[in-house]
């Protein structure tokens, strides 16, 4: 918890300050007016992070905008997106004996098919598999060391967490007993996906942890091939807030850029270190979005220099190909469409009925970062739909 006088502390009071939130509401409320009057009925901003619904939701951000001021959620939920065959690949090898590692969201993601009656690695592990929840990728490289057993991690993450994973790869950490089933993810193509198949979108808040390691320059493209105004933001209430007035500003001013409101944290640049890690053990390649489809250049492979640490290879399994492949939700589930920010999670005719965060029917019901979760557990539908 952060303590009077260090530097979280001073971050979350400056962030939180009232008067200067009232201030920040107003300037909103003032450009909104001017855009009225040159005639917009709406705004549409997408918040790509995960994190940024929670703060939005969790904060009642939307309760305080301007009417015509809307905002959706993008795909940026690392667990809501995984593609149902690694879950499946996972519960295999669990069930054939192999020590599974995880991170607590991905424990309980749902598959669409069945493997040996267990839907996700939560049921397998109750069916007697030694799956085991982990913290850190380190954690699971750590505990493979020291029992020695075949053992797998699901490698699931954005450009935040697969650093970990190069570096714990290129720096020879990694046992060779622990394999990887690489789910790892770029967010860039997915943002112009979304963009494209939305079409409305008036702006974007760009993902602040993603742009630390890629830098804010990744985002270029959006601004100056769609005209979208985008903005790196950070995760406080006021910095969501920032970042909204600074969008609208954009519009008002008809001049569509790049700014970095997290400027605390984030370069243009990146972490060129992690980049680099990056690139010396993944591959780019064309890569499945759960309930979304396949997205050119938007996947992580091992490089054909460490494939020794992959799970498929070892294990004698292969990822689906484009024509195999197809979008992988349960029916009735609408996450697909709730992650590019096409409908709300109370569009959902599952939600907060089949679909509860206890009992998880889609992928966007497990994570903490997915809209449908943050929806139910900051209130539950009413209050949810009260603040829209």
């Amino acid at each position: 918890m952060a303590q009077k006088g260090d530097l979280r502390y001073l971050t979350k009071r400056l962030f939180r300050d009232e008067i200067l939130a009232s201030q920040i509401v107003n300037i909103v409320r003032g450009y909104w007016e001017l855009l009225r009057s040159k005639g917009v009925e709406e705004v549409k901003i997408m918040n790509f992070c995960g994190t940024h619904e929670y703060t939005t939701t969790h904060y009642g951000i939307r309760s305080i905008l301007p009417p015509g001021v809307n905002l959706v959620a993008g795909p940026g939920c690392p667990v809501c997106i995984t593609p149902s065959f690694y879950v499946e690949a996972a519960v295999k090898l669990a069930l054939e004996g192999v020590t599974l590692y995880t991170y607590g969201d991905a424990y309980r993601l749902p598959a669409v098919r069945e493997v040996g009656g267990c839907r996700s690695l939560s049921e397998a592990r109750m069916m007697g598999a030694d799956v085991r929840v982990v913290y850190s990728f380190l954690d699971a490289v750590r505990d493979a060391a020291k029992h020695g057993k075949p053992s797998v991690f699901l490698a699931v993450g954005f450009e935040t967490t697969c650093p970990a994973y190069a570096s714990a790869i290129a720096n020879n950490l990694v046992p060779e007993n622990l394999t990887l089933i690489v789910a790892g993810r770029l967010t860039p193509p997915a943002a112009r996906f979304s963009v494209e198949r939305v079409g409305t979108v008036s702006g974007v808040i760009a993902p602040g942890h993603v742009s630390t390691i890629t830098g804010a320059g990744v985002w270029r493209f959006l601004p100056e091939e769609y005209g979208i105004p985008t903005v790196v933001s950070g995760f406080e209430p006021l910095d969501v807030m920032i970042a909204i007035s600074l969008i609208l500003r954009q519009i008002m001013d008809g001049e569509p850029r790049l700014q970095i409101e997290y400027s605390r944290t984030v370069t243009m640049e990146g972490n060129r270190r992690a980049k680099e890690l990056l690139a010396r053990v993944f591959d780019v390649v064309d890569a499945a979005w759960r309930g979304i489809g396949f997205i050119e250049k938007s996947g992580y492979a091992l490089k054909e220099s460490v494939s020794q640490y992959d799970a498929f290879s070892r294990y004698g399994m292969r990822e689906p190909n484009r024509s195999e492949w197809s979008h992988d939700l349960l029916p009735g589930c609408i996450c697909g469409q709730v992650i590019i920010g096409a409908a709300k999670p109370t569009d959902c005719r599952l939600f907060m009925k089949r679909c509860t965060p206890g009992t998880p029917y889609g992928p966007c019901m497990v994570s903490a970062e997915g809209s449908c979760s943050i929806w139910a557990r900051m209130g539950g539908r009413g209050v949810v739909e009260e603040v829209l």
